[in-house]
């Protein structure tokens, strides 16, 4: 009933969450939310091996698995825009479950967008079809960054996905986990000063060395901001996080290790001591940084619980790589879901002997295609489920 409530008050009042005149957002996430009486967990096997225990089986979710190869996204998508999907909890919800209700996943993520951030801060962002995002009014110098409010208050400013993850959760009935996510720092930092994207990332590269100071602060503010987000989603009801830092692969060790290191370092280490000071057990942390297989040792001793590969790295030397122990995710080529049936149960299962069934999380190495036949997600999943532990 407090959830009708809540959502119906969302939808006439957007900041009107509860009654007090202050700080309504933030009183609305640390004391309702909390006391919702979440459904009781059924599948824990995602949580059970990101926290070193034994699942009852391989864990299996795909990386965008909520939309454009879904018909039943496609459907929705013809009535309404992008961001106005991410913006209703209502409708994000419905995108969320969409590949529960098709799938035996174990794990949901919530439908959203890693640039909800850069739009939080001020700047304007727009989904082109058959483009992508677009920025209209990038960063041009440093001076335009002190245009933006980085202070801003991402309870109020993100609240359609934190209602949204707090109404997935309830109407999960606990068949699964839900999943928070967001870009980490240099990601959200290039799209901002690219416009969008681009295959070289000239001009955000061009800012590392021509303007190191102003790019080390701008990242920092950035990590100020994401660090708040992710523990927003976790008091909203997220069960585990993942942190995107899709453009590592257009940098080298050098840059990763000056520019992307730090911030990433900071997000898990402060989110995690936010929480406790909150008196909220810290959830599960993934770190995804798609290309970065030349510092594949160093982010693993950040403290992450998992550490997300692309298609790029073979599993066994993956393996060799990170820190013992070290649970991996990943990591086959989306453009294998286009195969027959009999190639991909041959590639899926490659890699599972690869990486071995224990310490591991099969995923895909970065997010599904939207023209893939939505048959090959059942082929991975039951290739998957015939391991047995």
């Amino acid at each position: 009933m407090l959830l009708r409530t809540v959502l119906e008050q969302f939808k006439s009042e957007p900041v009107n969450y509860i009654t007090s005149p202050d700080n309504r957002s933030l009183l609305y996430l640390q004391y309702i939310l909390p006391n919702m009486n979440f459904p009781a967990l059924l599948n824990d096997n995602l949580l059970k091996v990101a926290t070193g225990q034994k699942p009852s089986r391989i864990p299996v979710w795909i990386m965008r698995q909520a939309g454009r190869y879904l018909p039943e996204f496609r459907e929705i998508r013809k009535d309404h825009d992008f961001f106005e999907l991410v913006n209703d909890p209502e409708l994000a919800s419905e995108v969320t479950i969409q590949p529960i209700k098709r799938y035996d996943l174990d794990a949901a993520i919530i439908f959203s967008d890693i640039l909800v951030i850069p739009t939080a801060v001020g700047l304007e962002v727009k989904m082109e079809p058959g483009i992508g995002p677009v920025l209209p009014n990038p960063l041009k110098t440093p001076d335009d960054v002190s245009k933006l409010d980085f202070d801003a208050d991402v309870n109020e400013k993100m609240k359609g996905t934190l209602a949204a993850i707090t109404l997935t959760r309830h109407k999960l009935n606990g068949k699964v986990p839900l999943l928070g996510f967001v870009g980490a720092p240099w990601t959200l930092m290039s799209y901002m000063i690219e416009g969008g994207g681009s295959r070289t990332l000239t001009k955000s590269k061009s800012w590392l060395y021509k303007y190191p100071k102003e790019s080390t602060e701008l990242l920092s503010k950035l990590t100020d901001i994401v660090i708040r987000y992710l523990v927003a989603q976790v008091i909203a009801g997220a069960q585990m996080v993942q942190v995107f830092e899709s453009h590592a692969d257009l940098l080298g060790p050098e840059l990763f290790k000056k520019f992307c290191i730090p911030t990433l370092s900071r997000i898990r280490n402060e989110v995690v001591a936010s929480l406790k000071a909150k008196n909220i057990e810290p959830v599960p942390m993934t770190i995804f940084a798609k290309g970065a297989h030349y510092a594949l040792n160093e982010i693993s001793q950040l403290n992450y619980n998992v550490v997300g590969l692309d298609w790029t790295v073979d599993p066994k030397v993956g393996r060799n790589l990170v820190a013992k122990d070290t649970v991996l995710q990943g990591n086959l080529d989306p453009c294998a879901l286009f195969g027959d049936k009999d190639s991909l149960e041959k590639n899926t299962r490659n890699m599972i002997d690869s990486f071995g069934v224990h310490n591991y999380i099969c995923n895909l190495g970065h997010g599904i295609y939207p023209e893939t036949p939505t048959e090959s997600v059942q082929t991975i999943i039951d290739t998957v489920h015939s391991y047995k532990l």
